[in-house]
């Protein structure tokens, strides 16, 4: 049973974020688990305007109590199915190590769709709102939206790791091409050249673009093994790389690559 001070904290930042957004779709909630849906839902929704200091006191309080009861796993305790190389199925929010990659969309600011269930949306939904907040610093900074096959690095927040390292993929069309390719090997080297010079020793990378971009899978993992064993030879021998996977398809793509040598 969640504590009752957990329920009066999400109370008052339902309340905080529906004043802000204006948005009533998500009310009312009366049980615990609608109120959990709407306050992500809200969140998903912010769209950048100032929140008062109580805001993010309350929500991180809030969001590292419930991670307390999650079940965390640590990059060390995995399998290395090559030197330096595991995979593990399973949320990728849930993985202690250095930095998780977040495969993001080019405005950086994370899934507006409330609930949406992409890798985006959660990433920014347990990390808080502070990260969407970062990366709106820095499109604004840079003075355009993120270009495809490029990384940038942000602190976690409320995440078990340390950092997130976002990189827009590569969206596939009728037919894939060498650009796709070319593109998607940019975003795994861009990541671990990002790992490398924050002096980082393991990351989490997930399937990127695969999904709704519609990269083929088989060839995503072979392109995905490929470029960072190159990367740890060229400059990061010693950064453990997670390739973590949610659906049966890309553990048993995966595991296969890796358990051929010559891969």
């Amino acid at each position: 049973m969640q504590p009752i001070q957990q329920e009066e904290r999400l109370d008052q930042l339902i309340q905080i974020l529906q004043e802000q957004v204006g948005d009533m779709r998500f009310a009312p909630a009366r049980t615990l688990a609608e109120k959990k849906d709407c306050f992500r839902a809200l969140m998903n929704v912010w769209k950048g305007k100032s929140l008062p200091d109580i805001y993010f006191q309350l929500q991180d309080a809030y969001l590292q109590e419930e991670l307390k009861h999650r079940p965390v796993q640590k990059a060390e305790d995995l399998k290395h199915l090559q030197k330096n190389i595991s995979v593990w199925q399973g949320d990728i929010t849930l993985l202690q190590v250095d930095a998780i990659v977040n495969a993001a969309n080019k405005s950086l600011l994370g899934c507006l769709v409330p609930l949406h269930m992409c890798i985006d949306n959660a990433i920014h939904s347990y990390a808080g709102l502070q990260l969407r907040i970062k990366c709106r610093e820095i499109i604004m900074k840079q003075g355009h939206e993120e270009e495809t096959g490029q990384a940038k690095i942000t602190p976690a927040y409320n995440l078990p790791c340390t950092y997130v390292i976002h990189t827009v993929g590569p969206i596939v069309g009728q037919r894939l091409t060498k650009r796709d390719e070319d593109l998607l090997c940019s975003c795994y080297r861009s990541c671990m050249q990002s790992a490398a010079e924050k002096g980082l020793k393991s990351i989490a990378f997930c399937c990127i673009s695969t999904g709704v971009f519609h990269f083929p899978n088989e060839r995503a993992g072979e392109l995905a093994v490929q470029t960072v064993k190159a990367c740890q030879k060229e400059f990061a021998p010693d950064m453990h790389v997670v390739f973590n996977v949610f659906k049966d398809l890309d553990l048993a793509i995966y595991t296969k690559l890796l358990q051929d040598r010559n891969c």
